[in-house]
């Protein structure tokens, strides 16, 4: 598969989408769309593996938010709600099927306020390690956290996590405070879609008293662990699409049907792992 690679702005903001779908769907722009957006500092590097693999079944674009992947820098921070238009704007005009939003780390802050903001475009929310903890919502606990992640990434994550930090220190600095203070806990309740939260069970950053809490609190939501660290969707990269896959064909399944949200949550099934594990993915539903 060759990736479709583009550059534009939107409001003024510099943006990139890196487009990747099975063959003959690269330009089918009605087909349903997974939407990839990283966190704080990282790039559409953070997803590379993951998309690959999603690009198996689904047309997938993956986004370089303003500043981040060699993109000019803002000039100012951007707030989670300006970054959610912008990346429904950019894509929406490349193409008009449904979107799966997948965000990590404070990509899944963009993704929420997406989902909320737009309901009649966003068909389903996947939030993998997500930020911020109320727990830990100082600089220096993040930092720390951080930190203790990089000892359970591998070599390349850890390596792609230091090479797009560094050159996009400038608006990493900026996007700090707005990420600091995204109270996620607050907009996950009011959303209308399916929510699936997916944290690597070694994550340091997304904790899990804190992804069954966001889990818990969707009106459709579940929550599924998979082995691995804060970038599990690179650590286990066809596991990830599986789980993705399968979450939005229970999904489609009950909006078929016209099933109301249980209290059950929807079913999933634990899919193969790809590390070593003793007992697989911890998957089940949250409410």
């Amino acid at each position: 598969m060759r990736a479709r690679v583009e550059s534009s702005e939107v409001g003024g903001l510099p943006v990139r989408l890196r487009t990747l779908a099975p063959a003959g769907r690269l330009h089918d722009d009605l087909a349903p769309t997974v939407v990839l957006v990283h966190g704080i500092g990282m790039s559409h590097r953070s997803f590379v593996r993951a998309q690959r693999s999603l690009a198996r079944t689904y047309r997938t674009v993956a986004v370089d938010l303003p500043g981040f992947g060699g993109l000019p820098a803002a000039g100012r921070p951007l707030a989670p709600e300006e970054l959610a238009d912008l990346v429904v704007s950019a894509v929406r005009a490349r193409g008009a099927g449904d979107l799966v939003l997948v965000g990590q780390s404070m990509g899944t802050q963009v993704v929420a306020e997406a989902a909320r903001r737009h309901p009649g475009l966003v068909a389903a929310v996947v939030l993998v390690g997500p930020v911020v903890d109320p727990a830990r919502r100082t600089l220096l606990q993040q930092a720390l956290d951080l930190g203790r992640d990089a000892l359970v990434e591998d070599p390349r994550m850890n390596a792609v996590v230091l090479t797009d930090y560094l050159r996009s220190l400038r608006q990493y600095v900026r996007q700090l405070g707005p990420m600091l203070r995204y109270r996620l806990e607050d907009v996950v309740p009011t959303l209308e879609q399916p929510v699936l939260v997916v944290r690597g069970d070694r994550d340091p950053i997304g904790r899990r008293d804190w992804a069954a809490a966001l889990a818990s609190a969707a009106r459709r939501g579940a929550l599924v662990e998979l082995p691995g660290g804060h970038h599990v969707q690179e650590q286990q990269p066809g596991s990830f699409a599986a789980l993705v896959d399968e979450f939005r064909r229970v999904q489609t399944t009950e909006d078929a049907v016209g099933e109301s949200p249980t209290t059950d949550g929807p079913v999933l099934g634990g899919p193969t792992t790809e590390g070593p594990t003793a007992d697989g993915p911890a998957t089940g539903p949250a409410r």
